[in-house]
């Protein structure tokens, strides 16, 4: 559980940064943020994997580049589940995609390396 609580937060912290940089995407508050990361992280974990399990032709025939629409589909409902959250298009969700991955990845790396 404590594992969960803190990538929701370093999600969070994904979200604030990532809104920060883009022009399309838009979050009200910290709080919207961290139920931002707690909606993208139960989306990514149960609808995520069925996704890509009805869709390996497609990934197959895009040499795996249709996980890119995948992740912006996960995005885009987000951004309709979540009021205080909106994504306006998909080339913004496809960047805040790849931000939110990035970052959240950086500051994980960060906290879990000083831990060790």
């Amino acid at each position: 559980m404590v594992s969960f609580l803190s990538k929701v937060l370093f999600t969070a912290v994904a979200v604030l940064i990532a809104t920060y940089i883009l022009n399309g995407v838009h979050v009200n508050s910290t709080s919207t943020a961290i139920i931002v990361a707690a909606v993208l992280g139960l989306l990514n974990t149960f609808v995520k994997p069925v996704l890509i399990i009805l869709t390996i032709p497609f990934t197959i025939l895009t040499l795996g580049l249709f996980l890119l629409v995948i992740n912006v589909l996960i995005i885009k409902w987000t951004s309709e589940l979540v009021p205080g959250f909106q994504v306006n298009g998909w080339w913004p969700a496809l960047w805040f995609s790849i931000i939110v991955s990035l970052v959240s990845s950086f500051i994980e790396g960060l906290v879990r390396g000083n831990e060790q």
